[in-house]
């Protein structure tokens, strides 16, 4: 499973995904979306961290394809391992020591 691995999805993350809307569910919603780099001149963001799971639907060279998108000086990755989307639920002592 790409969204959680776990055996049974924690309920609040179940509610979640059973009150979601329309127009921005499933991987389709996103698969064509390319992020753009904000204006020139635009503020400085603060350092930012993007994480994604090793059996995340959101693939590495998706991530990759988000580096222009982030105006910081300090981008860093992180895959965590064992987990798919939703890796606070999957490993929570792992996601937690990393941010």
């Amino acid at each position: 499973n790409h969204q959680c691995r776990l055996t049974e999805m924690p309920a609040v993350l179940q509610e979640a995904y059973d009150n979601a809307g329309t127009v921005w569910s499933g991987i389709d919603a996103i698969a064509e979306y390319v992020a753009r780099p904000p204006p020139e001149g635009a503020a400085r963001m603060p350092s930012t961290l993007i994480m994604r799971g090793a059996h995340d639907f959101v693939s590495e060279a998706s991530v990759n394809g988000w580096k222009d998108a982030f105006n910081t000086p300090c981008l860093r990755f992180k895959t965590l391992e064992g987990c798919s989307h939703h890796g606070l639920f999957e490993k929570g002592s792992l996601y937690g020591g990393i941010v």
